[in-house]
């Protein structure tokens, strides 16, 4: 699904030229500790556009069963003039400080959630609900002491309003023919507004050692997500694989509930570069919408799962301004009664000017 968006989208971005040097190329990454994430999200210009596509048929079986798809546009400005309203959440979350590394992002998505069988047109009692999720996100980025602190906010809606039935009935009809037609949207969540409020914290160089010209290191992580689309406490762990000269590379932007990572990365010294990364990450689910149901309607909902666990390896390449990046995702099941667990891939293209 969805293979038009990547191919318009790779067209549009390797027509565009490599940018020149930038203007103020960042310094040696030569220690450990608060310098290389300070230094690397305080440089005077940079600005990365990202399209996120997440689909069981780039890693899965292509079944479009659970976590259908996934897609967002992200626009990440490294050294932007803080908006007003940041410092409005800055205040109310203790956690979190606005410094010269301060960076904002912002993001437009839609995700889509559906039964095992959508040829169905009646909801199967004991399967999840059909639904679907269309976003607008803002997000802040800080480095302080060594650690990386990550705050979005997202509004939006659930239901028809997000349109996941004409989404999929379109891919289905013009893009993937042989795919069966979905039947089932009519069973779909009621509207209701989606708001999201979720902050982590990550220290990206608290393990990291160096040998033969390359960097490994590990990066541990806990946040919490709070709202009536999911509420949920997670924590993790990522490992990453890079030359030493091109260390500082940041996670490829994931959709929530996974850890949504700022997709940030350097022009490598030689041109193009590699990275490889993995990583597991454990959720304790409160509330999630798309099997608990409507917040304040009655709708179809599942029994769910307290306990999610996501597990993920891939691989990012970047040439010049652009990067390329690719990810495994295994799910274990969400609710009971759920047939398999979930496996979909993560599909990345990221352009920095």
């Amino acid at each position: 699904m969805y293979i038009f968006v990547i191919v318009a989208f790779t067209v549009i971005l390797f027509s565009l030229p490599l940018a020149a040097e930038e203007t103020a190329p960042l310094p040696p990454v030569d220690k450990i500790g608060d310098q290389d994430p300070a230094n690397a999200l305080s440089v005077p210009d940079g600005q990365i556009i990202t399209l996120v596509i997440e689909n069981d048929s780039i890693g899965g079986r292509g079944t479009d069963e659970n976590y259908t798809s996934g897609v967002s546009l992200s626009y990440f400005n490294i050294s932007a003039k803080m908006p007003e309203i940041a410092y409005t959440i800055a205040d109310y979350i203790p956690t979190f400080d606005i410094n010269d590394s301060s960076s904002v992002f912002y993001s437009f998505g839609q995700n889509l959630y559906t039964p095992s069988d959508i040829t169905q047109s009646a909801q199967d009692p004991n399967d999840r609900p059909w639904a679907a999720h269309l976003y607008a996100s803002m997000g802040l980025v800080t480095v302080t002491g060594g650690h990386v602190d990550e705050v979005e906010v997202s509004l939006g809606v659930v239901g028809p309003w997000a349109l996941g039935r004409q989404t999929q009935t379109f891919v289905h009809k013009y893009i993937t023919p042989d795919s069966p037609d979905p039947k089932g949207w009519s069973n779909q969540l009621n509207n209701e507004p989606a708001f999201l409020l979720g902050w982590q914290r990550r220290y990206p160089s608290i393990l990291k050692a160096s040998a033969f010209g390359l960097s490994l290191g590990a990066s541990p992580h806990f946040g919490v997500t709070l709202g009536n689309v999911y509420t949920f406490a997670g924590t993790g762990i990522g490992f990453r694989l890079a030359p030493a000269e091109d260390d500082w590379q940041d996670d490829p932007i994931r959709v929530r509930p996974a850890p949504p990572g700022t997709g940030y990365f350097e022009r490598p010294a030689d041109n193009w570069s590699w990275y490889l990364f993995a990583g597991i990450d454990g959720r304790a689910i409160a509330h999630n919408i798309f099997l608990d149901g409507n917040t304040f309607s009655d709708s179809h909902s599942v029994d769910k799962k307290y306990f999610v666990m996501d597990a993920n390896a891939g691989l990012a390449l970047t040439y010049g301004q652009y990067r390329l990046s690719y990810s495994l995702i295994y799910r274990t099941k969400e609710f009971y009664g759920q047939d398999d667990p979930s496996v979909f891939g993560a599909l990345s293209f990221g352009y920095r000017f």
